[in-house]
């Protein structure tokens, strides 16, 4: 019987307020547990970036959670970046006792020093690039990024075990900076909250809460408000459907906490629009309130300008309802395969169409909503990836 693997998980924070990347380290972690690895997060208290108090939780000792370990380290000097020194310094003491680290982010100050002092370990270890290889994501802070792959990232790449890409898109448009890699292609499992009333009850209690007439279709975009996300397409659109008499209420679900000011600048957009009327903005939603807010929508839309996997679309998929996407979205294919929703161009009179589309047809959206469902249990459920994980980790080692 092989030796159970004993390994890192690397991230600049699993606040919730970061949205997938965090639920995706903890949903990892939990399920590799459940294959006999053992698994510790090492990650900062970091809670956000424009002032908000850190994580209360013990610093630098191991706190057992869900079969795994987390070891959260004091964010400084850097709280901006997410850097930590002690966290650096554990791993250099440390990181030898280890098989393997599989380390979540590039660009970020603490995962790049991470990945040089695990070579300078021999620690073998895995990047996931979280869509900072994508050419639209390299074009912010070009300058910067040039002159920081140049000094770090470039080595990082070319010294790491392999590069962990979430979809065959992602993995085909990442730069690499003319090094040679070992591309691993998983996709990311899904962290539900937990539904405890029906999707109908759900429903009763959003539409109340919220002062949402019956009967009127919910569209829900429930992601990061961030400008990749497409919004300055989708509301647009939105007033587009509304003017021609479409009816339907709009819940835009999401935080940013590394730029407030776009956030506000969205919620004017609306409260200066002929969406007025019809939208609710929630913030930031997570446990009980986000899974009401799920089961009780009609349609999920997301059209970003790019997204390497879209955890949040699959969350959807996963509570049975239909999406509308783009084609950026990278795992749009899924969609189409499965005939799990609409996908579109980044174009705005295309996704009126298709949102047109979806909000006309109950039954229709009904299907697709269970063909998602469906599909995603087979393809994103976390105990499946982590079994395909430990085997790619047992070949790179």
């Amino acid at each position: 019987m092989a030796k159970a693997l004993n390994i890192l998980q690397i991230v600049p924070s699993i606040s919730l307020v970061y949205g997938g990347p965090s639920q995706m380290v903890r949903g990892l972690s939990r399920a590799l547990a459940r294959q006999d690895a053992t698994v510790t997060i090492l990650t900062t208290d970091s809670n956000g970036d424009e002032g908000q108090a850190p994580l209360d939780v013990p610093l630098g000792q191991p706190v057992d959670t869900d079969g795994y370990q987390t070891i959260y380290f004091r964010c400084a000097p850097f709280r901006r970046y997410k850097f930590s020194m002690a966290l650096l310094r554990w791993l250099q003491r440390h990181g030898s006792d280890y098989d393997l680290a599989h380390i979540h982010a590039l660009f970020s100050p603490v995962t790049s020093a991470a990945a040089t002092v695990a070579r300078s370990q021999k620690l073998p270890y895995i990047l996931r690039p979280l869509g900072t290889l994508d050419p639209a994501d390299l074009a912010k802070k070009k300058q910067f990024k040039q002159i920081y792959a140049a000094l770090l990232e470039r080595p990082n790449i070319q010294g790491a075990a392999a590069l962990h890409f979430t979809s065959d898109q992602e993995a085909k448009v990442s730069e690499r900076f003319g090094v040679a890699t070992r591309d691993m292609v998983l996709p990311l499992g899904v962290v539900l909250p937990e539904f405890t009333c029906s999707d109908a009850e759900a429903e009763g209690i959003i539409r109340q809460r919220y002062g949402m007439a019956a009967g009127v279709p919910i569209l829900l975009f429930m992601s990061r408000i961030d400008p990749k996300k497409g919004l300055d397409m989708l509301l647009p659109a939105l007033e587009d459907l509304r003017r021609a008499g479409k009816a339907f209420h709009f819940m835009l679900c999401g935080g940013n906490p590394q730029d407030q000011g776009y956030v506000d600048g969205i919620g004017e957009q609306i409260e200066n629009s002929v969406l007025k009327d019809c939208t609710t903005v929630t913030g930031f939603v997570a446990g009980e309130l986000k899974a009401q807010i799920l089961q009780a929508a009609d349609v999920f839309v997301l059209p970003s300008y790019y997204e390497n996997f879209g955890i949040a679309v699959a969350e959807a998929m996963m509570a049975g309802k239909p999406v509308v996407i783009s084609d950026q979205v990278h795992i749009w294919r899924d969609i189409e395969t499965s005939q799990s929703g609409w996908v579109t161009g980044c174009e705005q009179g295309e996704l009126t169409e298709k949102l047109a589309e979806a909000l006309a047809d109950g039954a229709e959206r009904q299907q697709r909503g269970e063909n998602g469902r469906a599909f995603a249990g087979e393809n994103y459920g976390w105990d499946a990836i982590a079994t395909r994980m430990i085997d790619q980790y047992r070949q790179l080692l």
